[in-house]
């Protein structure tokens, strides 16, 4: 037994070569490609297939909002992982994503819209169904020292999908309407779910906990001292990213840039994000999942600070800390709820993680809207930066006061 905070000594192989080694994880990581791209693509042209259709900003914004919204329902959603066959429910939500995005073949006018939402949120709903069962599934599929690299390199996998499936998305759009898009997610999912179901090996039944609730995913993590910080400070610095990422016009202005130089800000964070995703794993067996999460909100932090300069080369460099940063403590902490808690709870508990991590972000994105039209950027983002130091510092000394031990099997 061994503490996940411990450092463990750096096996000798790459990252990618390891999780390639693995059967499970490397389908498992496949599979997010795969599902991932379709998602990116459908995500973007949502949008823009409500403005098409109805010429409302507000509408086509509701679209990422009617995605988002399931994810306060994670706990309850989750518990469906500990209930069912977990790669078996990874298989099943796959191939109903894939049937769910065909009825967007029947969007043909304004007063169809109503459909297009109905499967957004039906479609985000399923998202935490497999995200839960994924977490879970992997946690006892894949051997413990592989899961860093494997989380890792799946944040690498997600964030370098968004800078090129929404592009492919919008040119198909463009081309031949949404539902060819919804078509294309539909592969996608059909293609994930075989990915699924190709890994060979046992998928045993969750044990199944007397009285057991939805809350309890969120009982085992705050009952845990050591996952508190890594819980809290990742929560907190997806908070601060929701307000700087509102503010990311603002600094385009204060740059004379035409507002589509945005597009080249979110590509070179989204560089950022992939470069850290891919060493996570190496530097959280290095560090420890406490001071890895810790230095991650520090670069964020400081990235934040910087981007405020109003010159191309600062406000590039700060983009591109911001995404590095950024994805450290989500990394650390999904790892660490993926390796302290017990089978019996892991889907609910996943869930809920990913709850208390993404929703503050979603949240603070309309207060960093209103903050941004009071407060200029050039007091705003050191604020903020100087807030993330403080919540690095948090993290970094928070577990060694709880008192609390996590193990878990190596």
């Amino acid at each position: 037994m061994t503490s996940y905070e411990t450092p463990l000594p750096a096996p000798p192989e790459r990252p990618l070569v390891r999780v390639l080694g693995d059967r499970a994880a490397a389908r498992c990581l496949l599979a997010v490609l795969v599902s991932g791209f379709g998602t990116s693509a459908l995500w973007l042209v949502a949008g823009v297939w409500t403005k098409e259709l109805t010429g409302s900003d507000g509408l086509a914004a509701l679209c990422a909002f009617a995605l988002w919204a399931p994810t306060l329902a994670g706990p309850l959603l989750g518990a469906i992982a500990d209930r069912v066959r977990r790669r078996r429910l990874l298989v099943t939500v796959n191939l109903a994503s894939a049937c769910l995005v065909l009825a967007l073949f029947a969007v043909d006018g304004p007063g169809r819209l109503w459909l297009l939402f109905a499967v957004l949120f039906l479609y985000g709903a399923c998202g935490v169904v497999a995200d839960a069962a994924e977490s879970a599934w992997v946690a006892g599929a894949v051997p413990g020292d592989v899961l860093g690299e494997l989380n890792g390199l799946r944040m690498s996998v997600n964030e370098g999908v968004k800078i090129v499936a929404p592009l492919a998305g919008a040119a198909l759009f463009a081309a031949y309407g949404g539902s060819r898009v919804a078509l294309l997610d539909a592969v996608t999912f059909v293609v994930a779910a075989g990915l699924f179901a190709s890994v060979p090996g046992r998928d045993p039944r969750p044990v199944r906990r007397a009285g057991a609730r939805a809350a309890d995913g969120l009982r085992e993590l705050w009952r845990h001292g050591e996952l508190r910080p890594l819980l809290l400070s990742g929560s907190g610095v997806m908070a601060l990213s929701g307000i700087t990422g509102a503010s990311v016009f603002a600094v385009v202005d204060g740059l004379g840039r035409a507002p589509a130089f945005t597009g080249v800000l979110y590509a070179v964070q989204g560089v950022g994000s992939v470069a850290a995703g891919a060493l996570s794993g190496g530097l959280l067996r290095r560090l420890g999942a406490r001071r890895f999460a810790a230095y991650g909100i520090a670069l964020f932090a400081l990235g934040a600070a910087v981007r405020a300069v109003p010159y191309d080369a600062a406000v590039l460099a700060g983009s591109a800390a911001i995404g590095a940063g950024l994805p450290c403590p989500l990394v650390a902490a999904l790892t660490a709820v993926q390796r302290a808690l017990p089978d019996e709870v892991l889907g609910r508990a996943s869930a809920a993680a990913h709850t208390l991590l993404f929703t503050p972000g979603a949240l603070t994105l309309a207060v960093g809207a209103g903050l941004v039209v009071v407060a200029p950027v050039g007091v705003l983002l050191p604020v903020m930066g100087g807030v993330g130091l403080l919540l690095a510092a948090a993290c970094h000394g928070g577990g060694r006061r709880s008192g609390s031990a996590v193990t878990a099997p190596e």
